[in-house]
Protein backbone atom coordinates (compact mmCIF):
# COMPACT_ATOMS: atom_id res chain seq x y z
CA UNK A 1 0.00 0.00 0.00
CA UNK A 2 2.83 2.13 0.87
CA UNK A 3 4.53 1.68 -2.60
CA UNK A 4 1.25 2.56 -4.52
CA UNK A 5 0.77 5.64 -2.49
CA UNK A 6 3.82 6.84 -3.15
CA UNK A 7 3.67 5.86 -7.37
CA UNK A 8 0.14 7.90 -7.05
CA UNK A 9 1.49 10.68 -5.68
CA UNK A 10 5.05 10.69 -7.37
CA UNK A 11 7.01 10.88 -4.36
CA UNK A 12 9.98 9.03 -3.25
CA UNK A 13 10.48 6.62 -0.69
CA UNK A 14 12.57 3.53 -0.12
CA UNK A 15 10.40 0.30 1.68
CA UNK A 16 13.56 -0.60 3.84
CA UNK A 17 11.75 1.78 6.17
CA UNK A 18 9.02 -0.48 6.74
CA UNK A 19 11.99 -2.70 8.19
CA UNK A 20 13.42 0.31 9.97
CA UNK A 21 16.65 1.50 8.32
CA UNK A 22 17.45 5.22 8.98
CA UNK A 23 18.88 5.78 5.79
CA UNK A 24 15.67 4.80 3.85
CA UNK A 25 13.76 7.46 6.23
CA UNK A 26 16.95 10.07 5.35
CA UNK A 27 16.09 9.61 1.82
CA UNK A 28 12.29 9.53 1.81
CA UNK A 29 10.24 12.18 0.44
CA UNK A 30 7.52 11.15 2.73
CA UNK A 31 6.78 14.09 5.44
CA UNK A 32 7.99 13.08 8.71
CA UNK A 33 9.45 9.97 7.84
CA UNK A 34 11.83 9.49 10.61
CA UNK A 35 9.49 10.52 12.94
CA UNK A 36 6.69 7.93 11.63
CA UNK A 37 9.38 5.49 11.25
CA UNK A 38 10.52 5.20 14.70
CA UNK A 39 6.78 5.42 15.65
CA UNK A 40 6.22 2.57 13.79
CA UNK A 41 9.24 0.15 14.73
CA UNK A 42 8.27 0.63 18.31
CA UNK A 43 4.20 -0.21 18.22
CA UNK A 44 5.96 -3.33 16.47
CA UNK A 45 8.72 -3.90 19.31
CA UNK A 46 6.18 -3.58 22.10
CA UNK A 47 8.94 -1.42 24.00
CA UNK A 48 6.92 1.02 25.65
CA UNK A 49 9.28 3.36 26.98
CA UNK A 50 10.48 3.57 23.05
CA UNK A 51 6.74 3.97 22.03
CA UNK A 52 6.47 6.49 24.63
CA UNK A 53 9.55 8.70 22.98
CA UNK A 54 8.67 7.92 19.49
CA UNK A 55 5.35 9.38 19.97
CA UNK A 56 6.18 12.52 21.94
CA UNK A 57 8.71 12.97 19.14
CA UNK A 58 5.97 12.74 16.61
CA UNK A 59 3.48 14.56 18.19
CA UNK A 60 5.95 17.43 18.23
CA UNK A 61 6.72 17.57 15.09
CA UNK A 62 3.38 16.52 13.19
CA UNK A 63 1.15 17.74 15.45
CA UNK A 64 -1.68 15.36 17.65
CA UNK A 65 -3.65 14.56 14.17
CA UNK A 66 -1.08 12.62 12.66
CA UNK A 67 -0.52 10.70 15.71
CA UNK A 68 -3.64 9.44 16.05
CA UNK A 69 -4.24 8.54 12.29
CA UNK A 70 -0.62 6.98 12.02
CA UNK A 71 -1.64 5.12 15.66
CA UNK A 72 -5.25 3.42 13.47
CA UNK A 73 -3.14 3.38 10.77
CA UNK A 74 -0.62 1.17 12.74
CA UNK A 75 -3.82 -0.94 14.73
CA UNK A 76 -5.73 -1.34 11.55
CA UNK A 77 -2.63 -3.46 10.18
CA UNK A 78 -1.65 -4.97 13.72
CA UNK A 79 -5.59 -6.42 13.22
CA UNK A 80 -5.15 -7.41 9.14
CA UNK A 81 -1.79 -9.00 9.79
CA UNK A 82 -3.01 -11.00 13.09
CA UNK A 83 -6.00 -12.66 11.42
CA UNK A 84 -4.73 -13.32 7.88
CA UNK A 85 -1.25 -15.31 9.92
CA UNK A 86 -3.88 -17.41 12.63
CA UNK A 87 -5.71 -19.02 9.92
CA UNK A 88 -2.37 -19.07 7.40
CA UNK A 89 -3.91 -16.85 4.54
CA UNK A 90 -1.77 -17.08 1.58
CA UNK A 91 -1.42 -14.16 -0.51
CA UNK A 92 -3.91 -14.42 -3.66
CA UNK A 93 -2.92 -15.30 -6.50
CA UNK A 94 -4.03 -12.10 -8.82
CA UNK A 95 -2.18 -9.87 -6.50
CA UNK A 96 1.17 -11.96 -5.87
CA UNK A 97 2.61 -10.87 -8.68
CA UNK A 98 2.03 -6.97 -8.18
CA UNK A 99 3.11 -7.91 -4.67
CA UNK A 100 6.56 -9.98 -5.40
CA UNK A 101 9.00 -7.46 -5.74
CA UNK A 102 8.06 -5.73 -2.12
CA UNK A 103 7.96 -8.93 -0.89
CA UNK A 104 11.68 -9.83 -2.14
CA UNK A 105 13.01 -6.19 -1.38
CA UNK A 106 11.09 -6.52 2.68
CA UNK A 107 12.47 -10.12 3.02
CA UNK A 108 8.89 -10.79 4.20
CA UNK A 109 9.83 -14.81 3.28
CA UNK A 110 11.73 -14.92 6.35
CA UNK A 111 8.74 -15.04 8.53
CA UNK A 112 6.75 -18.40 9.10
CA UNK A 113 3.68 -17.50 7.48
CA UNK A 114 4.82 -16.71 3.83
CA UNK A 115 5.52 -20.61 3.54
CA UNK A 116 1.29 -20.49 2.69
CA UNK A 117 2.34 -18.76 -0.42
CA UNK A 118 4.38 -20.37 -3.16
CA UNK A 119 6.79 -18.70 -5.30
CA UNK A 120 6.32 -17.26 -8.34
CA UNK A 121 7.03 -18.64 -11.85
CA UNK A 122 9.02 -16.81 -14.46
CA UNK A 123 5.69 -15.92 -16.41
CA UNK A 124 3.85 -14.41 -13.60
CA UNK A 125 7.03 -12.87 -12.05
CA UNK A 126 6.86 -10.45 -15.47
CA UNK A 127 3.07 -9.53 -14.33
CA UNK A 128 4.38 -7.88 -10.89
CA UNK A 129 5.39 -4.37 -13.30
CA UNK A 130 2.01 -4.39 -15.72
CA UNK A 131 -0.40 -4.61 -12.79
CA UNK A 132 1.84 -2.21 -10.77
CA UNK A 133 1.09 0.05 -13.84
CA UNK A 134 -2.49 -0.59 -15.35
CA UNK A 135 -3.50 -1.23 -11.71
CA UNK A 136 -4.28 2.71 -10.47
CA UNK A 137 -5.46 3.02 -13.69
CA UNK A 138 -8.08 0.57 -14.12
CA UNK A 139 -9.03 1.40 -10.54
CA UNK A 140 -9.40 5.17 -11.59
CA UNK A 141 -11.84 4.18 -14.58
CA UNK A 142 -13.73 1.87 -11.87
CA UNK A 143 -14.29 4.35 -9.20
CA UNK A 144 -15.48 7.65 -12.17
CA UNK A 145 -18.07 5.20 -13.09
CA UNK A 146 -19.74 4.81 -9.63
Amino acid sequence: MLSLSADKTASKIDLQMVNGHAGAAQSSQLQWARELMEFATAIASRDELELSRTRDALLTVAGADVVVDAACVAANFQRMVRIADSTGIPVDAQRQPMMDAAAEALQLRRFESSKNTPPLGRFKKLLGPLQRKLGPIIMRRVASKQ
